[in-house]
């Protein structure tokens, strides 16, 4: 999220997370005030390798209730984290295949895993992977599936929710394919996406 009536306006569907980009390379990057939103939105900051000290600054100064890292965060950066309490979202990008056990590390450090589709940009890549790689997912921490999740992908996850894969997908992570442009979301088609879910 980018731009302030937007964000009042998206809030106003009760998503459960809204994420701001604190990641200076990025089209989305935020760098004004976020408005008073519901209790119920946890304000997730977004960060890709940022400097701890920052990352704890950003937390306190927009009094976030989660972040979600992008980078190559290590499970000691992650674990200084926890001790700011806020949920921790750790991020893995996902081709054809992935190797699951780069996550026994971060087991009971992170709250929830994302996965994401491996591109050139660390997120926000408007594609999808694919899920059946998510059948071999051998961990009970929860995870939310993300990586150009759009309206067209409906059908598909109301097949993957019956399927075993979806067991532990804790949340849907909707961001590119909403854009009217970089950070500005399209309401009614959220609201649709929401909706038929």
């Amino acid at each position: 999220m980018k731009y302030q009536e937007n964000i009042e306006a998206v809030a106003t569907l009760q998503p459960d997370y809204l994420g701001f980009i604190f990641y200076d390379k990025s089209s989305r990057f935020f760098d004004s005030k976020i408005p008073e939103l519901p209790k119920t939105v946890k304000k997730t900051g977004v960060f890709v390798n940022a400097n701890l000290d920052s990352v704890l600054q950003i937390i306190k100064i927009h009094n976030l209730q989660a972040v979600q890292l992008h980078g190559n965060e290590s499970p000691e950066y992650c674990k200084t984290l926890k001790y700011s309490d806020v949920e921790i979202i750790k991020v893995f990008s996902i081709n054809d295949s992935f190797d699951f056990s780069v996550l026994k590390p971060y087991e009971g450090i992170v709250n929830y895993f994302l996965f994401d589709t491996k591109g050139k940009l660390p997120g926000g890549n408007g594609y999808t992977f694919n899920w059946d790689v998510l059948k071999d997912y051998p961990s009970t921490t929860p995870y939310f599936l993300s990586g150009g999740i759009g309206l067209n992908e409906i059908e598909n996850i109301k097949t993957f929710k019956k399927s075993p894969a979806s067991k532990y997908c804790y949340a849907i992570d909707v961001n590119s394919k909403f854009e009217i442009e970089p950070g500005l979301k399209h309401i009614e088609e959220l609201e649709k996406f929401k909706h038929e879910l």
